[in-house]
């Protein structure tokens, strides 16, 4: 495996570190896909608890270039300088990106992986780039249905134990400071998202969404994916995963390792690899960091 980070973009603003697998690949078809990591919220290109990394270096020893990077004003990137919205500065990084891997290991067509409102961004770059040709999204968009609404509150309406602990903090709760301030993005409406995944495998693209108990706020069950998004998540191009017991951040060192083992099956079944003889040298981009 050759790992390289670079400063490269449209404006030299951008940072990143690609990995190369020990060998090419070689299958026709298969050969050109590269697999890029994006920011979790503002957690800088390494991912919660070095998850992006673990997850590269695994991708990298079954065959995949991978690269994963910081969007503009993200950890070590900077500002490209440009008068563009931020779902516009997402679309142009990402594609720098692309260009990028496609530079250095002839990548065509790429695979994107998101947690959190990392997913959310991949999920924008996937409904406008004809490049991207499949798509992990970790806990993505995620809307409390019908179904959600029984599985949370029934059970709470029928223990006891918990009306009388409630009853009981009653009047500290009438203490409790309000009207503090919630720092959140505002999800794209539900029918739009669904709309959205069902043209991207209309497009022919992959996805894979896996999902955590650690947002048991807004989502509770795996049936949830087909509540939320209809028909299109028993598609055979889907793939839908609820692990109940793993956090959202993947603090635990086995469940990193049960996300990655998931995410490197399904790349390999999806997109399998043929291996060849010697890998491809690093290329320099403009400028390389140690």
């Amino acid at each position: 495996m050759q790992e390289q980070a670079f400063r490269f973009g449209r404006a030299r603003h951008l940072i990143g570190v690609a990995g190369l697998p020990p060998a090419p690949q070689g299958a026709v078809g298969a050969s050109t896909i590269g697999v890029i990591v994006l920011n979790a919220g503002l957690v800088h290109r390494v991912g919660p608890f070095r998850l992006h990394v673990e997850l590269t270096r695994r991708l990298n020893a079954s065959g995949y270039p991978t690269l994963r990077f910081d969007f503009s004003t993200v950890g070590d990137s900077g500002a490209s300088g440009e008068s563009q919205s931020r779902e516009q500065q997402i679309i142009a990084d990402a594609n720098d990106a692309m260009t990028l891997l496609r530079r250095q290991a002839g990548c065509t067509r790429f695979v994107l992986i998101g947690l959190c409102s990392g997913a959310q961004n991949a999920h924008t770059v996937a409904c406008v780039d004809d490049k991207v040709a499949g798509a992990v999204f970790l806990d993505g968009y995620a809307y409390r249905t019908f179904g959600y609404r029984l599985r949370h509150y029934l059970p709470r309406l029928i223990d006891l134990a918990r009306w009388r602990r409630l009853l009981s903090l009653h009047r500290r709760s009438a203490e409790k400071v309000r009207g503090e301030p919630v720092f959140s993005t505002v999800p794209s409406p539900q029918t739009v998202v669904r709309a959205d995944l069902a043209g991207m495998v209309e497009r022919g693209m992959h996805l894979c969404l896996i999902y955590s108990g650690g947002i048991n706020m807004f989502f509770n069950h795996a049936r949830q994916f087909r509540e939320c998004f209809g028909e299109v998540m028993v598609h055979p191009r889907v793939s839908t995963r609820f692990v109940r017991e793993t956090d959202h951040t993947y603090v635990l060192v086995d469940d990193r390792k049960r996300l990655i083992d998931q995410i490197d099956g399904w790349l390999l079944s999806n997109f399998p690899l043929a291996q060849a003889a010697a890998a491809p040298v690093m290329r320099a981009e403009l400028e390389t960091l140690p």
